[in-house]
């Protein structure tokens, strides 16, 4: 079984968010397209309070229940099955999907019979990337869509870096065309 993990696209970090990522509105198309062609459609959001020592390193973003936290109008969140929420404690930056405090992703692509997870959102260097090392870790089949996800890139060339680590590990290297043909 395989499933699609959409990581963070959330409107803070949405170009003009709170920690808006460039260009992270383009991955929006590709990742509604995606999300056509999986059974498993899962999400994951930060979900921070309003005081975290994450802000210490970051500007405020994806506080709970706030706009920025949200989903963007433009992602077709309707074929999201669930949603992982993380960063939820003042203590934890929850930087993987597989940090989650409302459900155990392993545990729910197991449960589920998921063997290959396929990745996209934002951001490459940081989020994307701590999940699909937790993924890997998990012995789950991993591949990354380097056309869905987008960089925060605070220096330049942390994405080429992060994609090098990753498939150094294991992850696969693939585009939205290779999935979709």
């Amino acid at each position: 079984m395989k499933a699609l993990l959409i990581v963070d696209v959330q409107n803070d970090f949405l170009p003009n968010g709170s920690l808006g990522v460039k260009d992270g509105d383009k991955i929006i198309p590709i990742i509604n397209h995606l999300i056509e062609h999986f059974p498993i459609v899962l999400a994951s959001k930060d979900w921070h309070p309003e005081k975290t020592v994450h802000f210490d390193i970051w500007p405020i973003h994806c506080v709970a229940d706030t706009k920025g936290a949200a989903f963007p109008s433009e992602l077709n969140d309707k074929k999201i099955q669930q949603i992982f929420y993380k960063g939820t404690d003042n203590k934890d930056d929850g930087y993987s999907a597989f940090e989650a405090t409302n459900k155990n992703l392993a545990a729910y692509l197991r449960e589920k019979h998921v063997s290959e997870l396929y990745v996209s959102g934002i951001a490459t260097d940081y989020c994307v990337k701590a999940s699909v090392m937790d993924a890997l870790k998990e012995n789950f089949k991993t591949y990354v869509i380097t056309d869905a996800i987008k960089p925060v890139n605070q220096n330049p060339g942390d994405d080429i870096k992060a994609l090098n680590a990753l498939e150094k590990e294991g992850a696969i290297l693939i585009t939205s065309q290779d999935i979709l043909k």
